[in-house]
């Protein structure tokens, strides 16, 4: 089945995937008209507006933003093809990113963006580079769920005693792109068998990441799964103090434990291939990493840029050892998501 057609078929059950990205867009969707260069965001506006106003401003080129979820602008883009009026694809994910290289849809990139980020967070073949990278963590509440701390694999959610206890955003695009490190790890059975385990424990849905921290938070559920960087924004936020849920990140070689990237790709047949160079190149400078890092909470994809938060550091964790090219099979993962009633 074309991922177009898929997606169309199960946005209502997906709960509008314009809202998959990071907690969805929360104010102008689409500013392209008129603009030089277009970018399709599937990053949320309320985290990446600020570092895109600048990009703007250091360029020197009028930038118009479509924001909706990674995974419909992906479809969305395989759709258009060539005759898309879109310049750069901000994806929240990896996965998004990989499954238009693979369709042929990005443009190589010049060398000299890939050869700037940590090794393992850009494309191989040149046609992506990460511009940060996030762990997935198990928010928790510890008076209800203390024992969380001592998971060592995400397989420890299943446990019955988390029945109807559990938080989950099924839209969301790094939730997808944890399914699909499910599936490369655990392969097609074994995914299918872990997820209809989890469907079992009568998961609570929420539309996004942001509702799950504060659903864990509240006591409404004893435990979430998220990205780090949501606990580390509230905190900053609100003050340690203020905050119930804790995070905890497994340390192991587990999907539980992947570490994966926001990145950008240019379109095949753009006729802005020297600005969206220009904009690549500024979401890699030191200015913009120090933004995702300051005002996202997430990690550099460039050695030497340090954080307001006090994060574990990268190098330091134990995560999971999948390759992020590997989750480029959105389509098989929304499809198996769907089929087991996940959506």
């Amino acid at each position: 089945m074309h991922l177009r057609r898929f997606l169309s078929a199960s946005v209502a059950a997906l709960a509008v995937l314009g809202a998959a990205a990071c907690g969805g867009s929360d104010g102008p969707t689409d500013t392209t008209e008129g603009a030089d260069l277009v970018i399709y965001s599937g990053r949320s506006e309320s985290l990446v507006a600020g570092v895109l106003e600048d990009l703007e401003q250091q360029t020197g080129v009028k930038v118009g933003v479509r924001y909706a979820g990674s995974s419909e602008l992906a479809a969305q883009l395989l759709e258009e093809g060539e005759a898309t009026k879109a310049d750069l694809f901000f994806s929240q994910d990896a996965g998004a990113l990989g499954a238009l290289a693979k369709a042929g849809r990005l443009e190589p990139l010049d060398p000299a963006a890939s050869e700037q980020v940590i090794d393992g967070f850009a494309d191989p073949g040149g046609l992506w580079v990460g511009t940060s990278a996030r762990a997935r963590v198990i928010a928790f509440n510890p008076q209800q769920a203390p024992e969380v701390e001592q998971m060592t694999s995400v397989d420890a959610v299943l446990d019955p005693k988390y029945k109807g206890k559990i938080g989950y955003a099924p839209a969301n695009a790094s939730f997808q792109a944890f399914v699909t490190a499910l599936r490369v790890a655990k392969g097609e059975d074994g995914a299918k068998e872990w997820l209809t385990k989890f469907k079992a424990n009568e998961p609570r849905k929420y539309d996004n990441n942001v509702l799950i921290l504060d659903g864990v938070d509240k006591g409404e559920v004893a435990l979430g799964l998220i990205n780090h960087y949501y606990w580390y924004e509230r905190v900053a936020e609100k003050g340690a103090d203020a905050v119930t849920a804790q995070i905890h990140f497994l340390g192991a070689d587990d999907p539980g434990a992947l570490i994966n990237v926001a990145g950008v790709g240019i379109l095949k047949g753009t006729d802005q291939k020297a600005a969206a160079e220009k904009a690549v190149n500024y979401l890699l400078s030191d200015e913009a990493q120090q933004y995702f890092a300051d005002e996202t909470a997430e990690y550099p994809v460039i050695e030497g840029i340090t954080s307001k938060h006090d994060l574990p550091p990268l190098a330091e964790l134990e995560k999971s050892s999948i390759d992020l090219n590997e989750l480029d099979s959105l389509e098989t993962t929304l499809a198996m998501l769907n089929e087991v009633g996940l959506t």
